[in-house]
């Protein structure tokens, strides 16, 4: 990152070694974006949960010409932000899809529309906050508690209709938004 990134901790002992692997995730920000003017990362740790544990909120504000994209990653249930690493990892795995949305804007690039894939829900972890899909050609696809819209995951059951839409992830084909189908549709 040409510009000096600006990193806070807040509840939080400062560590040498998470700045540097916030400026690590920061610099690889510019491989998306060259026009990006500031970084204002803030690592908290806001409340102190005797049964839940101690989760961490990452903040991460970027200065782009014309916009502000900030990224809120609050804790809320998620046990994997009892790892600062993993909270930081998802933060800017955030940051990234949303750098590329705003590229993709300043460019006019359109995005083409592809139909809705459908699927049914085949394994659930409810604590773990993931599931897979299993869609009708048997392919199976990864998914988290977030990416679940207009319903709530933990009303989730096996075999429930779904349409999602899709990405490569590191580990497999994972559903970026997943929406429960009304009961008139049908597979």
């Amino acid at each position: 990152m040409r510009l000096p990134i600006q990193i806070s901790f807040h509840n939080v002992p400062h560590s040498v070694a998470v700045e540097d692997e916030i400026r690590e995730y920061a610099e690889r920000l510019d491989e998306f974006c060259d026009r990006i003017m500031s970084c204002r990362v803030v690592i908290d740790q806001p409340h102190r949960h005797h049964e839940e544990g101690n989760l961490y909120h990452v903040r991460i504000d970027i200065t782009v010409p014309g916009e502000e994209i900030v990224i809120n990653h609050e804790p809320r249930r998620h046990v994997a932000y009892r790892d600062l690493e993993t909270a930081i990892g998802a933060a800017f795995d955030q940051a990234v899809r949303r750098v590329q949305d705003f590229v993709r804007r300043q460019r006019r690039d359109t995005k083409t529309h592809h139909p809705a894939l459908h699927a049914r829900v085949a394994r659930l972890f409810p604590k773990a906050g993931y599931g897979f899909l299993k869609t009708p050609d048997g392919r199976e696809v990864y998914f988290h508690e977030d990416s679940v819209l207009g319903a709530k995951f933990k009303e989730l059951q096996l075999d429930t209709e779904v349409t999602f839409d899709e990405e490569a992830g590191e580990q497999g084909p994972q559903a970026t938004t997943v929406h429960v189908v009304g009961r008139h549709h049908h597979l």
